[in-house]
């Protein structure tokens, strides 16, 4: 659905421009430049408030298609429409010059000194600029995530510092009232969609909860659960499988979100995460206090009961992987025999929340196998020992072409689990994950 509306928004920017003349303006060199400058600009504001809208947190967008997906989708968009605005830039500049008589670098010294806007238009594409190669791979690699989400910020600056120069300068914009009413509905929608989603939702569930840090409590080596009091828990639109983004008071750095999953199903005045130590923002959550107040924005994820389609069900989960898994084993209706869990870890004392999958097996009849030891071979999800993954799989769940699958790990486990699991002849509408790399 919302690939659809992104693609009629596009049309309707391409219809705009013909109706404004465009196509006639094709007749000519210069003109035919500048008039294709004009629609790759506008292609490319309207992407950019399409990869806004896809990130603005909205639920019902949120619950359709999972963030995973969205910021698969966000980042696709975002390159798309940065490499427009550059082909904008050259083919705007080389046409006006042609039609000028001028050079080319005399042009764009006159666009950028005289033209209402220009000098906003430069620092925001100098800013968006910015924010796409910090979005490289390599890039990527080298800075912190909360390093990285700052200097991504920096896109609605770009988009904001971007606006002034359409209003005063751009002729789509100006010359048709059809134009000005689409994209001030366009850029009013989206910022609306921020404001609401991304401030004012997390702002007004953080006043009602109120939640503050109850406990720290050790789960194995380097995985702590933080135990959390509030109001009116129960009210809180939360399933087992979902995540927040948590913030806590602690002091500097509490402006960085940490996605967290919940790993306790929500009761009346209690909510519980748990956190492996591995960068700056995750040791120092062992080192809370009680009586930190937190921040929430969320919840979000669909690895929730919603996507079950059949009676039985596979949990496969390495590591803190276990924390969504662990509570939807709690939540899920199912009768004995009818949930397995497939847990890896590299040693028994990594193995986190054992004492209460071992209840669960005892209470509900969930049967667990633990697959202890370290890494197997390069690409598989097993520990060594094992020949074949998919094999492996098989003589683990025998009926796992029966079963939802549902899988939490790293990414490239995940898609080794994924991959064996299609070998055995699962569906691929019954395999259940989500990805949280950024």
């Amino acid at each position: 659905m919302i690939a659809s509306a992104g693609a009629i928004s596009v049309l309707i920017v391409v219809a705009l421009w013909i109706r404004g003349g465009g196509l006639q303006d094709l007749r000519g060199w210069a003109t035919g430049l500048t008039s294709l400058g004009r629609l790759t600009g506008l292609v490319a504001a309207d992407l950019l408030l399409i990869q806004v809208l896809l990130m603005a947190r909205v639920p019902w967008i949120e619950r359709t298609y999972g963030q995973d997906v969205l910021a698969r989708w966000h980042r696709i968009v975002g390159f798309v429409s940065f490499n427009l605005m550059l082909v904008h830039i050259v083919l705007i500049t080389v046409g006006y010059a042609a039609t000028d008589g001028v050079s080319v670098t005399g042009e764009a010294w006159t666009l950028v000194t005289t033209y209402p806007g220009m000098l906003l238009a430069v620092a925001g594409a100098s800013a968006l600029t910015m924010v796409v190669l910090t979005s490289l791979g390599a890039a990527r690699r080298r800075l912190r995530y909360a390093a990285w989400h700052l200097l991504h910020l920096y896109a609605y600056l770009g988009i904001g510092l971007a606006l002034p120069h359409q209003l005063w300068t751009g002729a789509d914009f100006t010359n048709s009232r059809a134009a000005t009413l689409y994209w001030w509905t366009a850029y009013i929608a989206c910022a609306g969609a921020v404001v609401t989603f991304r401030l004012g939702l997390p702002a007004w569930r953080t006043l009602r909860y109120r939640l503050t840090v109850a406990a720290v409590v050790p789960e194995a080596p380097g995985v702590h659960s933080i135990y959390m009091r509030g109001r009116h828990l129960d009210q809180l639109p939360a399933r087992a499988g979902q995540f927040f983004q948590w913030r806590f008071l602690r002091g500097p750095g509490w402006s960085r979100g940490h996605p967290y999953s919940l790993s306790a199903v929500p009761r009346e005045n209690m909510l519980r995460i748990t956190v492996r130590s591995r960068g700056e923002g995750s040791e120092k959550v062992s080192e809370l206090q009680p009586g930190t107040r937190v921040l929430i924005e969320g919840p979000y994820g669909r690895l929730t009961a919603a996507r079950r389609t059949a009676p039985r069900v596979a949990m496969i989960a390495s590591g803190i992987g276990i924390t969504p898994l662990r509570t939807l084993l709690e939540e899920l209706p199912y009768a004995p025999g009818e949930a397995t869990l497939l847990y890896r870890a590299r040693s028994a004392e990594d193995l986190v929340f054992r004492q209460e999958l071992e209840r669960l097996a005892a209470v509900r009849g969930l049967r667990v196998e633990y697959l202890i030891g370290p890494r197997g071979r390069a690409g598989s999800w097993l520990p060594a020992g094992f020949v074949d993954d998919t094999t492996a799989l098989r003589e683990f769940v025998p009926d796992i072409q029966q079963r939802d699958v549902f899988i939490c790990g790293p990414d490239e486990w995940m898609q080794s689990v994924v991959r064996a699991a299609r070998q055995a002849g699962v569906p691929a509408e019954h395999i259940h994950l989500e990805r949280f790399t950024w």
